[in-house]
């Protein structure tokens, strides 16, 4: 399988993220559910702290791709759903250096939507995506 980066020279140059990733060859794709900062018990990671969750939120992302047979490159499309867009452009570069640590510098096409609140009481980051493997 191989991945394409699109991002058309007649939109805005994108900067940690891609506009869309093309997959040629048989593949299997993953759709991977929404993650929140849940450990291993359920309870949930980083109360009140946006860098600590999407840490978290992350790395859950990628235990579910590695566990299904890919890696951070698997993943084609991340949906990023936060409770507070000002606290997470306040902590952008916190949240840059955690998702280096997990992703390196490979980056997918994404998505950041602010919702009113999400599903976990105290969560402030969940995010969901796409992986082909």
């Amino acid at each position: 399988m191989e991945s394409i980066v699109i991002n058309p020279s007649t939109l805005v140059r994108p900067r940690g993220y891609n506009h869309a990733i093309k997959t040629t060859g048989c593949a299997a794709i993953l759709f991977l559910g929404g993650q929140v900062a849940w450990d291993r018990e359920g309870q949930l990671v980083g109360e009140h702290d946006i860098v600590l969750q999407f840490d978290k939120a992350l790395e859950n992302i990628l235990t579910v791709v590695r566990e299904a047979g890919g890696n951070a490159q698997s993943i084609v499309k991340l949906n990023l759903y936060v409770t507070d867009k000002e606290a997470y452009l306040a902590a952008q570069k916190e949240l840059g250096q955690a998702y280096l640590r997990h992703m390196g510098k490979h980056f997918p096409a994404m998505t950041l939507v602010e919702v009113k609140s999400l599903y976990e009481a105290g969560a402030q980051v969940e995010i969901e995506g796409l992986a082909v493997l």
